[in-house]
């Protein structure tokens, strides 16, 4: 599925694209480790999986279904942005409606930006 989506790049890196990287990710080893972020609740299971739309609160809701909306019109999508956070967990930023989404939906790897000084870390990640 992830091989029929377009990305391009987001626009939160455009403003400093010296400072980023993309690489593609694990989607589940992301997800294993960016459950223990403290906003993980809002999408996330207290197992590990992603909520079901229903289940989401409404500005999630809203910002899922708009991701869904392109994805049925064949739009091209922004790569989400992850870092590394304070308890040494993967953060998503940017884009994390784009990327839960798609986890949601079946996707095994995705292409991210991540800043260039996390790439060591992120190497466990990769895809």
């Amino acid at each position: 599925m992830e091989d029929t989506v377009e990305f391009v790049d987001n626009a939160a890196v455009k403003a400093s694209p010296d400072r980023y990287v993309t690489v593609t990710v694990d989607v589940a080893k992301i997800l294993k480790s960016w459950r223990e972020s403290l906003f993980a609740f809002e999408w996330m299971l207290p197992d590990g999986r992603i909520k079901p739309h229903k289940d989401l609160k409404p500005e999630e809701q809203a910002k899922r279904a708009v991701v869904e909306e392109q994805l049925k019109k064949g739009a091209t999508l922004e790569k989400p942005v992850l870092g590394i956070g304070l308890m040494d967990n993967v953060e998503i930023g940017a884009g994390r409606a784009v990327f839960l989404t798609l986890a949601a939906r079946g996707a095994k790897k995705l292409p991210v930006h991540i800043p260039k000084s996390s790439r060591d870390e992120f190497i466990k990640f990769m895809a």
